[in-house]
């Protein structure tokens, strides 16, 4: 049986590669979720699994400590393995921000995914959209500024009024 395995990268202390097994290692937390999916209905699953805050704050985000809000500018993208991508902002699943539930998914309905992959899990989303199966990526990125000149692309317009 092969495992699947998802790379961590970015700007991390410790960045890496986890298989299922791996994220057993932090206190697992179980969700019911509720999902519109456009191509197939409501979608209902119970998963279970580490919350992905925990995943990455253990990795070492590369966060200035002098200035609280610093990690307000870090976004965090996942990929699956159809190439589905999703964006969080860190500020949703920090608890002193959103707070929110993201799980990443070792199990679903009591399956375990060692073999298919964590599931991206956010319970707070009406829709699907942001449900990734598979994870094969997560990139945290803090290299994000607001405001900075952006050069100017062909055939777009300027990030600055004239």
């Amino acid at each position: 049986m092969t495992l699947a395995e998802l790379a961590l990268s970015g700007d991390l202390a410790r960045p890496g590669r986890l298989r299922v097994p791996d994220l057993l290692r932090w206190p697992q937390h179980r969700v019911d979720v509720s999902f519109e999916c456009a191509t197939s209905g409501i979608q209902r699953h119970r998963f279970a699994g580490p919350r992905l805050y925990d995943v990455l704050t253990d990795a070492g985000p590369g966060f200035d400590p002098v200035r609280r809000k610093d990690r307000l500018r870090f976004l965090i993208s996942v990929t699956g393995t159809d190439g589905h991508h999703a964006v969080l902002s860190w500020a949703e699943i920090d608890p002193d921000f959103a707070d929110a539930p993201v799980l990443l998914g070792v199990r679903i309905d009591d399956t375990p995914l060692d073999t298919a992959g964590p599931q991206l899990v956010l319970p707070q989303d009406r829709c699907g959209a942001r449900h990734i199966s598979g994870i094969t990526a997560i990139r945290v990125d803090g290299g994000y500024r607001c405001g900075a000149p952006v050069p100017a692309t062909p055939g777009h317009a300027s990030a600055a009024a004239p």
